[in-house]
């Protein structure tokens, strides 16, 4: 494992004002095949434990107003079914017995993704690099503007929702936000590269999300066997 430099250019879309938002960025190159999650690893029983045994208390009302904040825009309102996907892995993983309580195991990235963002309490977004390409964008969802988010085909409706949009051709399309990324580019057992993008209120402070940011690529090498990785906050 070694550190490489980021291997997308990542910008603020200027259309838009982005004062209370801090995003990291982590990547894992050269990853091996990982098939569906059968067993949680161990570093991930131990956050589970954590969060488990402080329950409700983990999220704290401060934090919870400071993510869902970054995300009312507009139209858009963080509640409900449109809360944070951090919100949804507590609720997950406070649900049902046994450690793993009913948090989701999907594969060795996306579990390391969802764990950390769950730990942390600020969603994340994990994308396979072949499919976003070099150039990702902070942006906001436009009017009428929707994808698909699963295999079953249902869409989330994007108007004003802090977004990432890859670069194709002359356009920017949508590819993640703070509450469902598109299927479109998911991580699946066939991909080989990784970036992901941690969606943090600026007020908590650049400290704690650079010790994230770190974490974050330490366990993509460590745990997921990328020969290259590397984290910024740009």
């Amino acid at each position: 494992m070694n550190t490489q430099p980021c291997p997308v250019q990542f910008s603020l879309d200027p259309s838009q004002d982005f004062q209370k938002i801090r995003i990291g960025l982590a990547w894992g190159l050269g990853l091996p095949s990982w098939p569906p999650t059968t067993e949680a690893p161990a570093w991930l029983l131990e956050i589970l434990s954590r969060v488990r045994s402080a329950g409700e208390a983990h999220l704290t009302e401060g934090r919870k107003a400071a993510v869902r904040d970054i995300l009312r825009h507009g139209v858009y309102k963080p509640a409900g079914r449109a809360k944070p996907s951090s919100e949804y892995l507590l609720a997950s993983a406070l649900e049902g017995e046994g450690p793993l309580g009913g948090f989701p195991l999907v594969n060795g990235p996306v579990d390391v993704n969802n764990a950390l963002s769950l730990e942390a309490m600020w969603p994340a977004s994990i994308f396979d690099l072949a499919l976003v390409g070099p150039e990702l964008q902070l942006s906001r969802g436009r009017e009428g503007e929707a994808y698909v988010f699963n295999g079953s085909g249902q869409e989330i409706g994007l108007q004003d929702l802090l977004l990432v949009r890859r670069r194709l051709g002359e356009a920017w399309e949508a590819c993640g936000n703070p509450v469902k990324d598109a299927m479109a580019t998911k991580v699946f057992e066939s991909c080989r590269d990784v970036i992901a993008v941690v969606y943090a209120p600026l007020n908590e402070g650049r400290p704690a999300l650079e010790a994230l940011m770190a974490r974050f690529a330490g366990l993509l090498g460590e745990a997921c066997g990328a020969e290259g990785v590397g984290w910024a906050i740009p």
